[in-house]
């Protein structure tokens, strides 16, 4: 699962990213916490913490410019 999303980020000279908040489902949500980072085929991914204590994945591709929310809290996959 990966939905597009709009991010606010702080991006410094030696190139560390400070994720400040995105959008998910039309919501905007807090960056509380910014945990590991990783390089993948798919870009550069961030797992991040939120207001409520949950978790999710986003995924910057720097080429295009375009972040993606990768993974999601499982409490709202159960329906």
């Amino acid at each position: 699962m990966s939905e597009p999303s709009e991010v606010e980020a702080r991006f410094d000279a030696e190139g560390k990213i400070t994720l400040l908040s995105f959008t998910w489902r039309g919501s905007r949500l807090q960056v509380t916490g910014q945990g590991r980072e990783w390089e993948a085929e798919d870009g550069r991914h961030f797992l991040v913490m939120t207001t409520g204590e949950r978790i999710f994945e986003l995924a910057y591709e720097s080429k295009n410019n375009i972040w993606r929310v990768v993974k999601i809290p499982e409490s709202k996959l159960i329906a």
